[in-house]
């Protein structure tokens, strides 16, 4: 017998014994119980038609459409020209569209109507380290850090740019205060929310063993590991540093490091572009 039938018998059963009795079943449909002030208080507020563009707008970067995202944001600042927020979305709709020039712009025009815009100034170092232009992407990473707004975000920002001028020492620190405010920072996507997050270097072996190191100070193995492997994929030539490395103590040990240390690049990888400063 069906789980259904099982669940049928019993209700025509009881049914069955009310027509015995003389008694006539409800149809009614149930009472609706009455919503509390409470329940009602929670309800969200209608979007306003100004709320409903802008929300169609983000759907429209959500689908990578972003020429389309920035006319229906533009349409939108022509009635909140000093709006921050709506000036740097439409910055990283050009930045994604590699219209660095216009992304500029609005990212500039976004730090001038609200001084505290920390996305903005960040989104703006992103611009400069894509130009390779690394010290200025420093400065503006280090402005942002000023004003503190997702500081994880660019403190990983700012360990892309020191590597980029080769400051390996400064890139570390970056890299271990980013982990230790979020210690997935390393795990998240490209871009995020309102701002962008590094995730290119002309030479990742070195940015991965960076992060490597980063992991092995807080005894995490496994993640350790795994951007060993990754140095030692995109080319990184000085893997067996780790065995003297002091950062590297806590879990040198570990089979999953071990292992990395042992086995040899895939073939056909390793081989890393020249490194430009």
């Amino acid at each position: 017998m069906t789980r259904l039938a099982q669940v049928a018998v019993p209700a025509l059963f009881l049914l069955s014994i009310h027509a015995t009795l003389g008694q006539q079943a409800s149809l009614a449909p149930p009472t609706q119980r009455p919503v509390t002030s409470t329940e009602e208080a929670v309800q969200p507020p209608p979007m306003t038609p100004r709320q409903a563009a802008e929300m169609r707008a983000d759907i429209l970067v959500a689908r990578k459409e972003f020429a389309a995202a920035a006319n229906a944001y533009e349409k939108i600042l022509a009635t909140d020209r000093k709006n921050a927020v709506l000036l740097n979305k439409i910055g990283m709709a050009y930045q994604q569209l590699g219209d660095d020039g216009k992304a500029e712009g609005y990212y500039k025009r976004a730090w001038k109507a609200d001084k505290h815009y920390a996305s903005a100034m960040n989104n703006l170092g992103t611009v400069e380290y894509g130009k390779r232009h690394y010290k200025n992407a420093i400065q503006y990473y280090s402005r942002a850090l000023a004003v503190g707004s997702d500081l994880a975000t660019i403190y990983s920002n700012l360990g892309y740019a020191y590597c980029g001028r080769k400051d390996y020492p400064r890139a570390t620190v970056a890299f271990q205060k980013a982990l230790a405010i979020d210690p997935h920072i390393f795990e998240r996507r490209g871009e995020f929310g309102s701002i962008f997050l590094q995730r290119s270097a002309p030479d990742p072996g070195t940015v991965y063993y960076l992060m490597a190191k980063s992991y092995a100070k807080l005894n995490d193995a496994k993640e350790s590991a795994h951007y060993l492997k990754l140095a030692r994929d995109a080319g990184y030539k000085d893997l067996r540093a780790a065995e003297k490395d002091a950062s590297f103590k806590g879990v040198i040990a570990s089979p999953l490091i071990q292992e990395v240390l042992r086995t040899p690049a895939p073939f056909g990888l390793g081989k890393r572009p020249p490194a430009q400063d």
